[in-house]
């Protein structure tokens, strides 16, 4: 809206001064038929000006009414004469300008066109975006001269597929001849529908068998992108089975503790990081851009004081039972869940990413890599290195090792294993709540949050082997881009069940997983 006024204020001060757009220009794309107001339309947009713009805006808006011969832009309960730009009384009888839906289509096309030719790039990018996909050849000139005024690159090759796309409907061959050889670079979703539609309307066989050529070309690229995005989603889900098997690796591959209330303690986090967040919001708005970095620590040390109090509170009596542990930690999650539905009620809460987790980045016409996901892959190898250098190289790493390996020579050497035990628990559900602070930037966070994981994050364990964090991370990337390739072949249930079933003759032909443990060894 901003945009809009500014560009409505700074028509009415160049009015005086621009003489494009009549009156009767005016008139002709306002009031009358829908195909001479669509001809009037084009006609203008050629020798466009900043009253043309101003106008078109308002037309689009509904902001244009009618008296006799006269029309008047209202805004905000002013009217504005359309010659001079001056404030007018509007009469009692005016009538409002009336846009069908086709005539609104030619509207939003028309400003685009126009913002090709602004000198901010953001408005320029965003007019190319609705253009593409255009094909009405009354637009060739505004687009041609737009395409020969672009000096960014990457701006002028897209100019460069749009005015291609607009030549496809030439009536002269040679015009759809060399369309076609242009749009054979594109991979651009759009681009393949129009050459469909094209070909169902093409005579011509030289130019026809050029379209099918350049078709052949477009789905190979599209391939490619979806080839290319369905890797990226499986590292992206890998990343995140990773964050939330992590955790399950100490608590359940190195302790033996099968803990059903883990995605309680991701879900923790992610609450955490929205109360982070508000606080942010409420009393340091100037650094809300900032507040993950906040909520990061704050996320793990709420899951990790949970974990601890459920150790010792719990767990600690349960060691060796695992049936009994199983039974006490899913009423445990009952319990967390309801806790949080009493706190922030029962429905979703939202969580925003900060300023620099917005936008992607385009790799391809039809792949996008957002960079919160990037930003979570990256998070994830943070969190696995510092986790992996804890156990192998901290003294608390090697209680926890020994502890594992055999806890009465450990307790003989002097370790406190019922602290270590603890310690060992508050940090595997630390980790989960590193977890559910990443998922909360990628998705709803709301009660259920954890339940919609815990399943695949205990077959990553098992998968991997038990206590091997090198198994961890191959069975998480393995099962996440296994999902999203399976997924495009079979949809998303299928391809959890054909996920399930492999798993399932996998461990039947290794127990162990990917990675055995050898003898005592806890190493990793």
């Amino acid at each position: 809206m901003l945009i809009r006024f500014l560009l409505f204020a700074c028509a009415i001060l160049s009015w005086p001064f621009a003489l494009a757009l009549t009156a009767d220009d005016a008139r002709s794309i306002a009031i009358g038929e829908t195909d001479a107001r669509i001809e009037a339309l084009n006609k203008a947009l050629v020798q466009a000006d900043d009253r043309t713009a101003a106008f078109l805006q308002a037309l689009s808006e509904d902001a244009v009414k009618a008296a006799g011969d006269k029309l008047f832009i209202v805004r905000d309960g002013k009217g504005f004469d359309l010659l001079t730009g001056a404030a007018a009384e509007v009469p009692e009888g005016a009538e409002d300008v009336i846009n069908n839906n086709r005539m609104r289509g030619e509207l939003d096309a028309a400003l685009a066109s126009l913002r090709l030719f602004s000198k901010d790039e953001k408005l320029r990018r965003e007019g190319i975006k609705v253009l593409q996909g255009e094909s009405d050849e009354s637009r060739l000139p505004l687009i041609e001269k737009a395409y020969a005024a672009e000096q960014n690159p990457q701006l002028k090759e897209q100019l460069g597929l749009i005015r291609a796309a607009v030549l496809l409907g030439s009536s002269d061959k040679a015009k759809r001849l060399l369309a076609a050889n242009l749009l054979a670079q594109s991979g651009q979703a759009s681009t393949k529908t129009l050459l469909l539609e094209r070909l169902k309307l093409e005579t011509d066989p030289e130019v026809k068998a050029a379209l099918a050529s350049t078709l052949r070309s477009v789905e190979a690229a599209l391939a490619w992108g979806d080839r290319l995005g369905a890797i990226f989603s499986g590292i992206s889900l890998g990343s995140i089975l990773l964050l939330v098997a992590l955790g399950l690796a100490i608590t359940y591959g190195l302790m033996g503790v099968i803990n059903m209330a883990h995605g309680e303690l991701m879900m923790i986090g992610a609450y955490a990081t929205y109360v982070v967040q508000g606080v942010f919001q409420k009393y340091l708005p100037n650094a809300f851009d900032w507040y993950l970095l906040a909520a990061v620590p704050v996320a793990f040390a709420a899951s990790a004081l949970m974990g601890a109090a459920l150790e010792r509170g719990v767990i600690r009596f349960l060691y060796g039972r695992p049936l009994e542990t199983l039974l006490a930690t899913w009423g445990i999650s009952l319990m967390l869940m309801q806790l949080v539905r009493s706190i922030f009620g029962a429905q979703n809460v939202g969580v925003e990413n900060p300023y620099w987790m917005s936008g992607g980045v385009q790799v391809l016409g039809n792949l996008s890599i957002p960079f919160n996901r990037l930003v979570i892959i990256a998070f994830a190898i943070v969190v696995l290195l510092a986790v992996a250098a804890l156990i192998s190289k901290t003294r608390l790493g090697l209680f926890v090792r020994g502890v594992t390996q055999n806890r009465p020579i450990a307790a003989c050497m002097g370790v406190n294993t019922a602290r270590i035990d603890t310690y060992a628990f508050a940090l595997g559900s630390g980790i989960a709540g590193l977890a559910g602070c990443a998922l909360s930037q990628v998705g709803n966070v709301g009660p259920d949050l954890g339940q919609g994981y815990i399943v695949d994050s205990f077959m990553v364990v098992v998968l991997g082997g038990v206590g091997q964090l090198a198994g961890t991370v191959y069975a998480a990337m393995g099962l996440g881009i296994l999902n999203k390739f399976l997924e495009g072949w079979t949809g998303a249930v299928l391809a959890k069940i054909a996920v399930l079933v492999l798993i399932i003759i996998f461990i039947q032909k290794r127990p162990q997983g990917i990675f055995a443990m050898k003898g005592r060894s806890a190493e990793v």
